[in-house]
């Protein structure tokens, strides 16, 4: 079995750095994934490189969506909504079971800043760059009230609903890197910190100098071309070729409640009340998302972000104006998540929210760095960088801008014992097809859902056996998303995950207890809220999250 790294073992993957690349990519986030992904295709060997953990950035503390950016239209950046929409009917096709159709709601009211012929308009455009005129309905106020309960009735005059998707962000960037190195041309290494760049005759960029953090031993790895792939982190390293920084780190930060407490069943989009940037609601993995704030990123790059106070004030203030008959507060929150968003500078008098999303490329001394850009259109930034760097590769690279951006899936013609088809579809959609004879040869119990969460035990147990697991945070907090769905981050469903795990992660029992202080310490600074212990929902009854995780629907 080829583990995550696209080698039968760790140390094999790191004795293979002495092999000379095609390409080294640094950043093991969805662009870097994707550049892999889209690299091997053409035929070339590359090696990935990640300082933290596969997704461990930006890539898993999305707003999960996978969508064209209808608020895109307003700052007129109509060839990103094009790209976006395009690229989200692509991943809509090809990723079922963990690309899924999301269908959102907008209310309006009398006194709203956006009349809503200018909405319907938006909308239609929307549509329009699809390829669909008509991809959205108007809807009357009873039929608002009735799609979205308790939402606030105050001067409300009806909505428009209308479909976008959503994505599990850290095991869409899993999936890509898994597709990648499965073809024996790649191999990627996580707690793999890059310290410094190589050069050759040329003066250009020709390897690194990389550092294994779980052992402390460097290592050099040469290739025909280097990218930076590092996104909201791409600074260090151009600056490594005395490049200006460009970069505009903007944090964006999100709540989560349990369904019960906050319960959608589809996403609802607002303005915020005090600046009129959109916010949104909706349900996701069982939970409810709430979010996003988009605010200058002050603090240390090197340091896990985190929500301040000030930013849950403001999203809670906007659940209170929008939903006020749920009475939402503090206590209520199950987790939350912050990411850095990598956009580029142009004026720091540009509001956040005006500031392009779009990616750009730079050469400077041989070093191609990528950056900015969107989830959704990972498929076509990689290839953007790989027309870049035609003439540094000794192969020939041929781009093919029609190929998949995800592998097709086996048809599942019988589920193993216990699981329904639809759960079978989502397990080979998250970990590839060869799940389902693993599921097969274990007890009963393991394919069994841990305490009422959208996770199935065996889950656990394949990810640690296979999934390039070195840490309990890369389990917790990515392989699987219980960091985010279970109440203090599932303190309570630790002993029985040691069972499964432990034995597969071959740790002692004092490095298991290492690691539970670790992650339980991890969680409680970057994935709680500030000043707030526990909150009150430690003993909400199993169960209490079972909400609709997909949607099929039409319009």
């Amino acid at each position: 079995m080829v583990l995550l790294y696209g080698t039968s073992s760790r140390e094999m993957a790191w004795r293979s750095l002495e092999e000379h690349w095609d390409l080294i990519v640094v950043g093991g986030g969805i662009t870097g994934a994707g550049i892999l992904r889209e690299a091997v295709r053409t035929g070339l060997r590359v090696l990935l490189l990640e300082q933290n953990d596969f997704a461990s950035g930006t890539s898993s503390r999305s707003s999960k969506m996978v969508h064209g950016g209808l608020r895109y239209l307003n700052n007129l950046q109509f060839r990103l909504t094009w790209q976006a929409v395009h690229e989200r009917e692509r991943l809509l096709r090809e990723g079922p079971g963990l690309i899924e159709p999301l269908p959102f709601l907008y209310p309006t009211y009398t006194d709203d800043k956006l009349p809503a012929w200018l909405m319907a308009f938006g909308l239609r455009l929307y549509g329009w760059i699809g390829g669909r005129w008509r991809i959205h309905e108007a809807l009357d106020r009873d039929e608002l009230l009735m799609m979205a309960p308790g939402l606030s009735s105050d001067r409300l005059t009806g909505g428009f609903r209308f479909c976008d998707a959503q994505t599990d962000d850290a095991r869409l960037v899993l999936r890509v890197l898994r597709e990648g190195v499965a073809t024996g041309r790649a191999v990627a290494l996580n707690y793999a910190r890059v310290e410094g760049l190589l050069y050759g005759e040329d003066g250009l960029v020709n390897g690194v100098i990389v550092c294994d953090r779980e052992t402390g031993r460097t290592h050099r790895a040469r290739a025909d071309a280097v990218i930076n792939a590092t996104g909201a982190w791409a600074d260090h390293l151009r600056g490594q070729v005395g490049a200006e920084p460009h970069i505009r780190p903007l944090r964006g930060s999100h709540l989560v409640f349990p369904h019960q407490r906050f319960p959608v069943f589809q996403a609802v989009t607002f303005p915020h009340p005090e600046d009129g940037r959109p916010v949104f609601a909706f349900p996701w993995e069982g939970v409810t998302l709430f979010g996003t704030t988009d605010l200058d990123h002050d603090q240390s790059m090197d340091r896990e972000p985190s929500i301040t106070p000030e930013e849950v004030t403001y999203l809670l203030r906007a659940a209170e104006a929008h939903f006020p008959s749920l009475e939402l507060k503090e206590k209520d929150v199950l987790a939350s998540f912050s990411g850095v968003r990598p956009v580029i500078s142009h004026r720091k008098d540009v509001a956040p929210s005006k500031e392009s999303r779009e990616h750009v490329l730079w050469n400077e001394r041989g070093l191609l760095t990528v950056t900015g850009g969107k989830l959704t259109t990972f498929r076509c930034i990689a290839l953007d960088a790989l027309r870049a760097l035609r003439k540094r590769l000794r192969r020939p690279v041929a781009v093919d801008d029609h190929m998949g951006a995800l592998d097709s899936l086996p048809q599942i013609e019988e589920p193993p014992p216990g699981l329904t088809t639809s759960e079978a579809l989502r397990l080979v959609a998250r970990y590839g097809s060869e799940i389902l004879d693993f599921a097969r040869r274990l007890p009963d119990r393991e394919r069994t859902r841990l305490g009422g969460l959208p996770i199935h035990r065996l889950e656990l147990r394949w990810a640690a056996q296979q999934e390039s697991v070195l840490h309990l945070d890369d389990l917790l907090l990515r392989r699987v998303r219980l960091g985010l769905l279970a109440p203090c981050g599932g303190r309570r469903f630790l002993p029985e995950i040691r069972q499964l795990v432990q034995g597969e992660l071959g740790w002692s029992d004092a490095q298991w207890e290492q690691e539970v202080a670790d992650y339980l310490t991890r969680w409680q600074a970057h994935y709680s809220l500030p000043e707030i212990a526990h909150p009150d929902t430690e003993h909400l009854p199993e169960g209490a999250f079972s909400a609709p995780t997909s949607f099929r629907i039409s319009m």
